[in-house]
């Protein structure tokens, strides 16, 4: 995978982190510097993390799924990208994280649950022969700099921008597994 190819999954994949930090953002009344370095920390650590447990996972298993790698890396992929998107077109959970908070259990549990699609990626990166520490590299900061962003435009906007947010990484994520399957059957 080029440095280009890594940097738009990276941005597909925060966008789920991004969506939630609007909602924390829309929670705080007052903005600090600490609530940026907490969501960003948070958001972007679990995503440099989970792709990284998927890569060795993928390098465990691989020789067995070598064969039809591009299949599953389609199949996750448009999975992941999919589910995005049905999420963005269905009502917005923002109430249930407003009253959460940034305390050390919520961040956690929402960490967890907005990087298990990373973790599925990390599969599709040690398929696709990518760079591992180039690619949690990127993926962390690109989620840490877009979850801080989403504190700022969810405190100001509030919810305008969550559900495109979605829609735009789940169709990044999509596009790249058609990409990587067509490359996989000889087409590109």
């Amino acid at each position: 995978m080029s440095l280009i190819e890594i940097f738009l999954l990276a941005l597909g994949l925060a966008m789920d982190a991004f969506a939630v930090a609007i909602c924390k953002g829309l929670a705080l009344s007052k903005l600090s510097f600490k609530h940026f370095l907490i969501v960003g920390a948070w958001f972007g650590g679990f995503q440099g993390v989970m792709p990284l447990i998927g890569y060795y996972l993928g390098k465990a298993f691989g020789q067995y799924i070598e064969k039809f790698d591009h299949w599953v890396a389609f199949a996750l992929l448009i999975i992941i990208g999919g589910n995005m998107i049905k999420e963005a077109l269905s009502k917005c959970d923002c109430e249930d994280d407003m009253t959460a908070g940034l305390g050390f259990a919520t961040m956690l549990i929402l960490a967890i649950s907005t990087s298990i699609d990373a973790a599925a990626t990390g599969i599709v990166l040690e398929s696709g022969g990518a760079n591992i520490w180039l690619s949690v590299v990127v993926i962390a900061t690109v989620t840490f700099v877009i979850s801080a962003i989403g504190v700022k435009i969810g405190n100001v906007f509030g919810t305008k921008y969550k559900k495109k947010a979605e829609i735009f990484g789940g169709s990044i994520l999509i596009l790249l597994a058609l990409k990587i399957l067509l490359e996989g059957i000889g087409i590109l």
